[in-house]
């Protein structure tokens, strides 16, 4: 008997024909012999439903309001699977996050767990109850309700299968596993048998949304090997797991990110201390930093330009000004990134060159570099991001042959999610 923990997003609990689709999942699952945890998210765009709601009311609300709101979209989803499994013969019993034992830090809206208590869990599951967790929420020292983040079920799936030592960890979408890139927007793309922790981490950090990019460093840290499977088609995904291949070099994918903005500050002091002033402010607000890209010193001053997420451009402007006292700050919104991703480029010569010569191809102007040992990534216009005409084939030209050929260079793979 194995202990199985599935979850599943918002899209496959939408309305009731998914929800006893799901049902019916977990059922089977649960009667082959296996001992089994479900983390679902808010139900189709309940999340956004529910954002827009408090827009309604008010365009500042606190971010502690905001996680009381948002934590309801799950409570509903597990209410009503579990009735579900209950109506299907299979004994099911709902817990919320903080009832499942999920205690957070204090940053609101964007918490981090700090531990998982288990007890009821286990209680449940030596009653031979199906236990259906709300993903995406705990609760903090100061007993407030908190939420992960947007794509925090998955993350809370991870965490509940490391925590009980879980035999497999399945993430079940609306897509039958990962793609090279988004299936729903590419044609001709191709669905990866497997692929590794850290391949997958940059793809969902440079903006594929088929995992939370939180989810796979959980899973890395804890050898939580995952499954991201279908749940409307009954057959294999992908897996997520260690590396198995020690040399050779596999384009994995391609990503697109257009919560982008590019923030530039001229005419900095060139000096020492002063990159760590700067973003050592951000960091103070939590504001997470990604490309950076400083010029060289000339007339005792320097440029430095930084990029963020959209929604926390406004803030990052704010606290340059006001706390670093910087005036010659600006932010460019209209951007987005598009990355590559596959292990093994360091050793291979001629990756950087053929994205290039493909983006160059298509009249594509890149605006900033950013490079590891298995990605690259570009800035670019948004509008040329969206335009989903250009062809990167030419970006595999001349790869070993394993390598997937990609149609389009700028599409992130995989689904959405809510919480």
């Amino acid at each position: 008997m194995a202990l199985i923990v599935q979850k599943f997003g918002g899209s496959s609990v939408k309305d009731r024909d998914r929800i006893f689709n799901v049902a019916r999942i977990v059922a089977n699952t649960h009667n082959a012999g296996n001992d089994v945890v479900v983390v679902v998210s808010a139900q189709g765009d309940t999340t956004d439903d529910l954002i827009a709601k408090a827009a309604e009311i008010t365009h500042n609300p606190s971010a502690r309001e905001m996680d009381m709101l948002l934590a309801a979209g799950e409570e509903i989803s597990i209410s009503l699977l579990a009735m579900a499994l209950n109506e299907l013969g299979c004994h099911a019993t709902s817990l919320t996050g903080w009832q499942a034992g999920f205690r957070t830090d204090r940053a609101y809206t964007k918490a981090r767990i700090t531990r998982l208590e288990t007890e009821r869990i286990s209680s449940e599951l030596e009653r031979n109850r199906v236990v259906v967790v709300a993903g995406f929420q705990g609760l903090n020292k100061l007993d407030d309700i908190t939420t992960l983040g947007r794509g925090g079920s998955d993350t809370s799936a991870v965490a509940i299968a490391a925590a009980l030592h879980a035999d497999r960890c399945q993430i079940f979408t609306d897509v039958e596993g990962v793609y090279t890139a988004d299936p729903r927007k590419v044609r001709n793309t191709r669905k990866l048998d497997e692929i590794t922790f850290d391949e997958m981490l940059e793809l969902a950090s440079l903006g594929a949304q088929v995992l939370n990019n939180r989810s796979v460093e959980l899973a890395k840290k804890y050898n939580v090997e995952l499954e991201v499977l279908s749940s409307l088609n009954p057959i294999p995904g992908t897996v997520v797991k260690e590396v198995t291949k020690m040399e050779g070099m596999l384009i994995k994918g391609v990503a697109k990110d257009t919560d982008v903005a590019v923030i530039t500050i001229l005419n900095v002091p060139d000096e020492p201390g002063t990159s760590f002033k700067i973003f050592g402010l951000l960091a103070q607000k939590n504001i997470n930093v990604d490309i950076i890209l400083q010029s060289t010193g000339r007339d005792g001053k320097k440029d430095i330009s930084f990029t963020c997420s959209e929604g926390e451009a406004d803030l990052a402007m704010r606290v340059l000004k006001e706390s670093a006292h910087f005036n010659d700050v600006s932010v460019d919104t209209t951007c987005a990134k598009v990355s590559i991703v596959g292990a093994g480029m360091q050793s291979h010569s001629g990756v950087a060159s053929k994205m290039f010569e493909a983006l160059s191809n298509n009249n594509i102007n890149i605006k900033m570099i950013s490079t590891s040992e298995i990605k690259i990534s570009c800035i670019i216009d948004r509008n040329d991001a969206d335009d989903h005409s250009h062809d990167a084939d030419d970006v595999y030209d001349g790869m070993p042959s394993s390598s997937p050929r990609i149609n389009c260079l700028t599409s992130s793979s995989g689904s959405s999610t809510t919480g």
